[in-house]
Order: structure tokens, then C-alpha cells, then sequence
């Protein structure tokens, strides 16, 4: 897997919510913004501190997580 070293956590900044660089824009932040339509462009007009492989990382770190979650589904 591809380091993740825009992603940051620290107990001290967001509540430990994973952030960017250790600003305080969370990940889910992002992603809210995209799930909801935006466009990587108006993520980064929103976020001017923001660059696009800050938002790359946030969907792969996204897809990572989610990856590694399993349930059971009864059919």
C-alpha cells in the first residue's frame, strides 16, 4: 500500500480525528464534500490550504479503512 503521509492523528488537534498534515481539516470533512457532489476543485476553493494530493489521500485513506471492515449479512 501506497504511505499515507498526508494523513495525520494527533490527540491534540481535532480530537484525533484523522486531519491533513495536521491542519485542522479533517478527512471526513473532505469526503463529506465529495460525497455530497462537490467537485475536487471547489474541496480545494473551500480549503486554499488544501492541494490535490492532500484530497487523493483522503480517498484512498477512506478506501483503506473501509477495506478492512467486515459484516455479516443474512441472506
Amino acid at each position: 500500500m501506497e504511505r499515507l503521509d498526508r494523513i495525520t492523528v494527533n490527540p491534540s488537534v481535532c480530537l484525533g480525528q484523522p486531519t491533513i498534515r495536521g491542519m485542522r481539516i479533517t478527512v471526513s470533512a473532505i469526503l463529506k464534500m465529495l460525497a455530497s457532489g462537490s467537485s475536487v476543485q471547489h474541496v480545494l476553493d473551500a480549503y486554499p490550504e488544501l492541494e490535490v494530493q492532500d484530497v487523493q489521500q483522503a480517498i484512498k485513506y477512506a478506501a483503506w479503512i473501509v477495506s478492512d471492515q467486515i459484516h455479516m449479512v443474512n441472506a
